[in-house]
């Protein structure tokens, strides 16, 4: 039997945990291999969640968040302003970024390493930059930045990737 996943069927082992004595001394067994001791009144449904442990995933963040910040790019040192109407991640001149993210803006990645610009891909509404991390290879995409007060160089861009969907940028 594979672990549960969701809720009700958390729920439904817990309730078979509660009427099986032998299920119920597996997963006891389960749980004291991990060191917990189970109290013999602890409800089916409390040691399943118990045996999972699975509080560290549910805090880990997985939604956004907009932070607009400047800073100095660290592979041609010039100085990038705020992006105003969306957050600004990379530079505009050499569309270079820094590998600080696990989930855009949560400044939770410990790698720290170059993001280098190495292809485009087309997003839902606009062209993605898709990078790689020099010091640890990661993959991620960040939009281009066309339409704000200081715009991510066309020039930089279809340098990028020479195609044709990359001339619709301004110049």
């Amino acid at each position: 039997m594979s672990d549960p996943t969701s809720r009700g069927a958390i729920k439904a082992l817990g309730a078979q945990l509660d009427a099986d004595p032998a299920l119920r001394a597996t997963w006891v067994a389960r749980a004291e291999a991990r060191g917990v001791t189970v109290a013999p009144d602890l409800p089916g449904k409390k040691l399943v969640r118990l045996v999972l442990d699975r509080a560290a995933d549910a805090q880990v963040r997985t939604n956004p968040i907009a932070r607009d910040e400047a800073f100095t790019c660290s592979h041609c040192a010039r100085a990038v302003p705020l992006g105003g109407k969306r957050p600004r991640d990379h530079c505009p001149w050499c569309l270079h970024s820094r590998h600080v993210d696990v989930v855009p803006g949560d400044r939770a990645a410990t790698c720290g390493g170059l993001l280098v610009p190495v292809a485009l891909h087309p997003g839902d509404k606009s062209l993605d930059i898709v990078y790689r991390c020099a010091a640890c290879g990661a993959e991620r995409r960040n939009r281009v930045l066309d339409d704000l007060d200081m715009p991510d160089s066309p020039s930089a861009v279809r340098a990028l990737v020479r195609a044709p969907d990359v001339t619709q940028l301004r110049d």
